[in-house]
């Protein structure tokens, strides 16, 4: 822990939606820089949704910059509680997931987060670890706690309530059980977007009433996804996926809308407060926006995919989409020996996920959105037979090369 604790306060408050409690925390990394003791910190993943993107990682850099100034993660698996299933913004409750989809679902999570947080400074634990072991009688204590008014404080509870959608027991002990987690861990602090307010907030209640130091709440705002106006989803289609290929990721960030160009720097790097300050004063200063997008995809491809990749990427979406020339390195088919002209080999492109469908591989060319050499074919052209080192283009994002 090199730095002081007013220089990790400021790095950790970069981007945050709200803290509570900023002094609390503050005392926190006094006590810790003091004892050259890290602190806990704990995230909760619910194990229903294991594909990570851009805006689910928000959380997860932020726990990562923790980490570097000297701090340990607790990464908790909901396994026991994803039994329940947490109804978080939803209009009715979500089924129990099986303990099989748990298990896989936690692992894919597992190597997702590890391109993000230092696996060396991180500990993941299965929340049926403990809640597994509580008796009934500890279950009816744990339920004391809190009240069914301060329960329908939660807004999706509230709305449920009030337009007589069903609510079931067992639901109301989600976020108690999130809450004893951080007990159980002694959490100094916890994270989660704006939507786990409610959830996050019980741990410091519970925490409190158990007798334990409470937790800092630190909450982080969602990100918009590259439409600039909702929430990243991968549902949408505005998302960037971490495990998406370095070309992909790369030409993806420089469609991130200018407005949103400091935000990214904010939440989806680990780039200093001064840079961002940086970033944004050029910014106002007429910078193009284009030349700080370049800035920000390096950094953010090199983050999953490291330097060498990244300059790849870059030297990809160079040729591609600015000097407009075929990339060198893209994937390679090999056509099979009898498989000579454009209409044959329709098949295999959709074995490679290439298209979707000939249906969508015709639909394209009628748009004119393909292409063989550089050069648009048409319906007509199906029949043209196809030479070695042929390049198909899809759009402006999708090559191949064919090999006989």
């Amino acid at each position: 822990m090199f730095l002081t604790p007013k220089e990790q306060l400021a790095i950790i408050k970069k981007g945050a939606d709200k803290i509570v409690d900023e002094q609390e925390l503050l005392e926190k990394l006094e006590r810790s820089y003091k004892e050259q003791k890290p602190l806990t910190i704990k995230l909760g993943l619910d194990p229903s949704a294991p594909d990570i993107h851009l805006g689910h990682a928000v959380v997860l850099r932020k726990i990562k910059q923790m980490q570097d100034l000297g701090h340990h993660a607790v990464i908790v698996i909901g396994d026991f509680t994803g039994r329940i299933g947490d109804p978080t913004g939803k209009a009715k409750g979500r089924v129990a997931l099986s303990d099989d989809v748990v298990k896989k679902n936690a692992k894919t999570y597992c190597e997702q987060i590890f391109k993000v947080l230092d696996e060396k400074k991180t500990t993941v634990r299965f929340n049926s670890e403990w809640l597994a072991k509580l008796t009934f009688e500890e279950v009816i204590q744990l339920a004391a706690t809190t009240s069914v008014a301060r329960i329908l404080e939660r807004e999706d509870f509230q709305k449920r309530h009030h337009q007589q959608i069903p609510i079931g027991i067992h639901e109301f002990f989600y976020p108690l059980m999130q809450a004893y987690d951080s007990v159980e861990l002694e959490a100094d602090i916890e994270l989660g977007g704006t939507d786990q307010t409610f959830n996050i907030l019980m741990g410091r209640t519970l925490q409190k009433h158990r007798g334990v130091e409470k937790q800092i709440a630190i909450f982080m705002p969602l990100l918009e996804g590259l439409d600039g106006v909702e929430k990243m989803s991968k549902s949408l289609g505005n998302y960037i996926g971490v495990n998406e290929a370095p070309e992909v990721m790369f030409k993806k960030v420089m469609e991130v809308p200018d407005a949103l160009i400091v935000k990214y720097f904010e939440l989806a790097t680990d780039e200093h407060p001064q840079l961002v300050q940086a970033i944004q004063e050029k910014l106002q200063m007429g910078e193009n926006p284009r030349d700080l997008k370049l800035q920000l995809a390096e950094i953010i491809t090199a983050l999953y995919h490291g330097h060498v990749a990244m300059e790849e990427a870059k030297f990809y979406f160079e040729a591609a989409f600015q000097r407009k020339e075929i990339p060198k390195n893209i994937p390679i088919l090999l056509l099979e020996i009898d498989k000579e002209r454009i209409e044959d080999i329709i098949p295999q492109l959709v074995a490679i996920d290439f298209i979707q469908s000939k249906s969508e591989f015709l639909r394209l060319i009628k748009q004119n959105g393909v292409s063989l050499n550089g050069e648009k074919i048409a319906i007509d052209d199906l029949s043209q037979v196809l030479m070695n080192d042929d390049v198909i283009q899809i759009g402006k994002k999708r090559f191949l090369r064919l090999n006989k």
